[in-house]
């Protein structure tokens, strides 16, 4: 029987050939996966966000394809189209990148509001639409899209709409000095990108699922998670006294990725319940996108983080 740090185990050593470093991002990446959510990955250009979701894919054996999204980019580029057939003179449905177990979507904030829409549908239906006919997509399907946090011009910020049918947004940090160190070593030891094998498949993911279905998850801890969403809501209400610093608190979706994240990482570490630390541990990657901040708190340089911090903070935690 797969356990979860075997399975875990044998993937990142398959995507360490490749990138060095990134723990914490992998295993994120990991859970996304076992959790059927997305992920949208900032980080500064060259720190291999790309290499990392390609890697990630061939290491999971599935069909990968990578869309870079462009200001000049179509609908119809992402989704496909209808293409006419003139020996039987009928159209026949064309089908796009998105036609992919793995699509990522290269700075995904680059394209305009059609691009992004036509990609929702898939994103939250798992089917897209070409010539008025629905099309499902393959299973398992995920987006990992990255985006920088420089070079604003010619961007199209993502509606809060389609960052919250994202499960994680993660923050992709610099290496450290022994692990840049490493980089200067190996790719100077080497004339061409090492090749990588499938260390699992698509099937066995969707099997593994049902392993992380049966991992507990107590009524405490499930009122705890309540407790911590609700209360990015009550930062947000309008009706209280003193600074205001959100707009919005986290909806729904984030109490439910929460709940099968969570789920997810105990599993991944080899564990059968799933413990109030890991909900603190998963918070800030689920809930900093789906919260506003208020101009206020931008003039005074708070973050989305600080306010989920926060939050933790003033919770109680149950006795599990």
């Amino acid at each position: 029987m797969m356990t979860g740090p075997d399975w875990s185990k044998k993937l990142r050593e398959e995507i360490a050939k490749a990138v060095i470093g990134q723990d914490a991002v992998i295993e994120r990446l990991l859970v996304a996966l076992l959790a059927n959510g997305h992920v949208l990955l900032e980080g500064m250009p060259g720190l291999a966000k790309t290499l990392l979701v390609k890697s990630l894919g061939t290491a999971l054996g599935v069909q990968f394809e990578r869309i870079q999204f462009t200001p000049d980019l179509l609908p119809s580029d992402v989704v496909g189209t209808m293409i006419f057939q003139p020996k039987n003179g009928e159209f026949t449905a064309h089908r796009g990148p998105i036609f992919a177990n793995l699509v990522l979507a290269d700075e995904i904030n680059r394209a305009p509001a059609k691009v992004q829409s036509a990609l929702l549908e898939g994103m939250q239906e798992r089917q897209v639409t070409i010539g008025g006919q629905t099309h499902p997509l393959p299973k398992p399907f995920f987006v990992m899209a990255t985006q920088n946090p420089v070079e604003q011009e010619g961007t199209y910020p993502l509606p809060e709409a389609q960052t919250d049918r994202f499960l994680f947004k993660l923050i992709v940090d610099y290496p450290s000095a022994e692990e840049e160190s490493t980089m200067m070593h190996r790719w100077g030891q080497v004339t061409k990108q090492p090749s990588l094998v499938a260390a699992s498949s698509g099937d066995e993911l969707l099997a593994l699922r049902h392993d992380v279905d049966r991992v507990h998850l107590s009524p405490a801890v499930q009122g705890y998670i309540l407790a911590l969403v609700r209360g990015t809501r009550v930062l947000a209400d309008k009706s209280g006294t003193g600074k205001r610093y959100l707009n919005f608190g986290a909806s729904p979706r984030a109490s439910l990725a929460l709940y099968q994240a969570g789920r997810a990482l105990a599993w991944l570490r080899g564990q059968d319940y799933v413990s109030p630390s890991l909900i603190q541990e998963l918070a800030p990657d689920i809930m900093r996108h789906r919260i506003g901040l208020t101009y206020e708190a931008e003039a005074e340089e708070v973050t989305t983080d600080k306010i989920i911090a926060q939050v933790v903070e003033r919770t109680p935690v149950p006795v599990t």
